[in-house]
């Protein structure tokens, strides 16, 4: 595991990085069904064998929905130091994630490397394009808060460009945008969240602002923009043509799989770094798709110790574009999420914010 941490994280070609990743997964795999009976059962039921896997491929998955049902753990309840919940609508089950410290760190070292190799290893002014009582008020924390306080690790002089009722403050806004005039700057939020409560209201106000420094990073789903037919390249520029914004990074990650974040290049592909990999599989049979054949996406991942989140079926659909030969440069597997399974739960942050409306 530390071995893979230690690398760059998009340097390994696929076939080398998938045979280390095998391993770790491998073990991952007997580590759990050893220390979470109801792990044991479901792989025992699949006819799979804990140690037998000779590539990811190979090793068993669990619907990730399935942390919305069940408390799974490998470690004893005293080990757990952290509890995430993904996203949810009110009535709606959510994820719960149970965190040991080993886990903890090995997911933050594993997101500090991948964004770092897209901002660079300099902590910039960070612009939150979200309210702070997401992180004050329980009732909203949840993947959400939790995203805004892993994306803060990359941030200085961290500012929220929202009111607790989620309108622009343009004080704020405009005070943070004097000071690092000119200066590369840092903006993170959730789509939904950006188009609607900072993009729109930018569209109607007379002065506009300049974001030709900026980088932004967001997520968090695209069900509700892609309902007002507001592609990912309409949201590219219409931001890039109002306030000069260029670099523009979507990803594709899950609270439970968090440290394994897929970044998107300036291509327009998402990357899957060194420690986790993106399976696509047939939803007749759930076998292996081929590069360029659409399926259920699979992640897998080198990081959950202490429950068993290292191979997940979403209910989300993909298609792997291609693998070591991305005009970025980043080496192994790229890929396009493509949406939700019909008639799927909303689960994304902005997804889930956006049913609201």
């Amino acid at each position: 595991m530390n071995e893979l941490l230690a690398l760059p994280p998009f340097s390994l070609p696929q076939r080398e990085k998938a045979r280390r990743l095998a391993e770790r997964l491998a073990q991952l795999t007997a580590f759990h069904c050893q220390a979470c009976p109801p792990y044991r059962r479901m792989v025992e039921a699949q006819g799979k064998e804990a140690v037998a896997p000779q590539s990811s491929e190979q090793i068993p998955f669990i619907p990730a929905s399935l942390f919305k049902h069940m408390d799974l753990l490998s470690v004893p309840p005293e080990q757990i130091v952290k509890t995430l919940t993904s996203s949810g609508t009110q009535g709606q089950r959510v994820s719960t994630i149970y965190l040991d410290r080993e886990t903890a760190i090995a997911q933050q070292r594993s997101l500090v490397n991948i964004v770092s190799d897209f901002i660079g290893r300099a902590r910039l002014p960070l612009l939150i394009i979200d309210s702070p009582d997401v992180l004050t008020n329980r009732r909203l924390f949840s993947a959400r808060g939790a995203g805004i306080l892993g994306f803060s690790l990359f941030g200085r002089d961290r500012t929220f460009a929202l009111t607790p009722q989620m309108m622009p403050d343009w004080q704020a806004i405009d005070a943070f945008l004097r000071r690092h005039h000119g200066r590369p700057v840092l903006l993170f939020g959730f789509t939904f969240i950006l188009w609607r409560h900072f993009y729109q209201p930018l569209l109607q106000r007379k002065q506009r602002v300049d974001l030709s420094c900026a980088t932004l990073i967001h997520g968090g789903g695209w069900k509700k923009l892609s309902e007002a037919a507001v592609s990912a390249e309409a949201f590219s520029d219409a931001l890039r043509q109002l306030c000069g914004l260029s670099r523009i990074h979507d990803y594709y990650g899950m609270v439970e799989q968090t440290g394994s974040l897929y970044l998107q290049c300036a291509s327009g592909h998402l990357h899957a770094s060194l420690c986790s990999d993106i399976i696509m599989r047939r939803h007749q049979d759930f076998s292996p798709c081929e590069t360029g054949e659409p399926g259920l996406i699979q992640v897998v991942s080198a990081l959950p110790r202490s429950y068993p989140g290292h191979s997940l079926l979403t209910e989300d659909r993909g298609v792997i574009l291609g693998i070591d030969d991305c005009p970025c440069g980043r080496k192994g597997n790229y890929f396009r999420v493509l949406g939700r399974v019909k008639d799927a739960e909303i689960r994304g942050c902005s997804d889930t914010y956006a049913a609201a409306f």
